[in-house]
């Protein structure tokens, strides 16, 4: 069922590469205020597809991506501000500190005004040590670094947050906190779409979860159907099935 006013909209979507290959298969998917949706699906199943198109980075060859209403190909200076972004590998700029880049995606985000305090509050908040906030990010971890994204993500304060791959070589310990942090985001409203490999966490953090194979959404799951119904069986029982009818 799709939610009234979803705050992300995927309608009709299909990406077809210059060689050929299928990426994206008229996918249907929105994400309404206040709710987690985890993406599941081997490489090359169109996750990180569906975010690119969402955030402009490639052109859909047929169907429209929406962010807060605003179709992302026709005015996507628009859409983009209204939208977070965290990758796998967060893009930082090295010779900056932590509170440099903050504050100089902050401004590029629109947003002025703020401290040197609302800086580091905020990277409090997503248990960035503090004797990290002013040193420069080319030597942080990785954990590190996806905290810092995550800080910039909240310091835009944008009604949606994608997330592709965010928790793929973390620390269990880091993982943890990652996830604590999205369920307060969760708490506080946003719209979170998140592809993932981690059917475990998909699980516990996704209020639905949609399986995707060979470009499309074989599968949509609520959590309260995901209660009684085993999420890693019924991802590899989809993996194991017969290569899709094109």
């Amino acid at each position: 069922m799709i939610p009234a006013n979803p705050i992300l909209k995927a309608d009709d979507l299909s990406k077809r590469y210059e060689d050929g290959v299928l990426a994206l298969d008229h996918l249907n998917l929105s994400v309404r205020a206040g709710e987690v949706y985890c993406l599941l699906g081997a490489n090359g199943a169109g996750k990180t597809t569906t975010i690119n198109l969402f955030l402009n980075f490639i052109p859909p060859t047929t169907g429209t991506c929406f962010i807060n209403g605003i179709d992302v190909t026709k005015d996507p200076l628009e859409a983009k501000k209204h939208v977070a972004f965290v990758s796998e590998n967060v893009m930082l700029y090295g010779n900056f500190t932590a509170r440099q880049n903050l504050d100089f995606f902050a401004k590029l985000g629109g947003k002025s005004g703020l401290t040197r305090n609302d800086y580091y509050r905020v990277m409090r908040r997503v248990s960035l040590q503090e004797k990290a906030f002013e040193q420069r990010v080319k030597n942080f971890s990785k954990g590190m670094r996806q905290k810092l994204g995550i800080s910039i993500a909240i310091i835009k304060d944008a009604p949606a947050i994608l997330l592709d791959e965010p928790t793929s070589g973390l620390d269990p310990k880091a993982a943890e906190e990652f996830q604590e942090i999205l369920s307060e985001l969760k708490n506080e409203g946003k719209a979170i779409l998140m592809s993932t490999h981690d059917i475990f966490r998909a699980k516990d953090i996704g209020d639905r979860v949609g399986i995707m194979k060979e470009g499309r959404l074989v599968m949509e799951r609520t959590r309260e159907e995901l209660q009684t119904g085993d999420l890693v069986k019924i991802y590899i029982d989809y993996m194991k099935s017969e290569p899709l009818a094109v």
